[in-house]
């Protein structure tokens, strides 16, 4: 399988507004066209025929401008990418220590390729949202507690 380059791209400050811009654009265009399969994007000036993307791309442009637009890095990661484990802990942002432990601990499915564990994307990302589900469980625990101390 093929490396899977997962380097986050950002913009320079200057590019920020013109990503803005165009966010805005993209997404006017798609709320009026809400049933439209396939977009025809035109460059200016230019008198080819246009550029025909499928609407899931289009949706997908924008939601990496209005990440870009903000001031983040976007990564774009095939859905079954197999991840080194480095790749797979900075997608998580923790160390690789960390991550090796919850692969250890069952938390994650990987699978070995010789020595080195090989985790996909969509494993990786379905541990993510377990672990958001229970972090957002925890906290609403703890707000709950709170308002029957009265502590809120």
């Amino acid at each position: 399988m093929a490396r899977t380059d997962i380097r986050p791209v950002g913009l320079p400050p200057e590019e920020k507004e013109t990503a803005d811009r165009a966010l805005s654009q993209v997404r006017s265009y798609l709320r009026r066209h809400r049933e439209t399969p396939r977009i025809a994007v035109r460059v200016e000036g230019e008198e080819a025929e246009p550029l025909t993307l499928p609407r899931e791309a289009v949706e997908l442009l924008a939601s990496m401008l209005a990440h870009m637009a903000a001031g983040r890095r976007v990564s774009l990661v095939p859905h079954t990418a197999e991840l080194t484990t480095q790749q797979a802990a900075d997608l998580l942002n923790v160390s690789r220590p960390f991550l090796v432990g919850l692969l250890q601990a069952g938390e994650i499915e990987y699978r070995t390729v010789g020595k080195h564990r090989r985790i996909t994307a969509s494993s990786l990302m379905e541990y993510k949202r377990k672990d958001d589900e229970r972090r957002r469980e925890a906290a609403d625990e703890l707000t709950r507690l709170n308002q029957e101390m009265g502590l809120d």
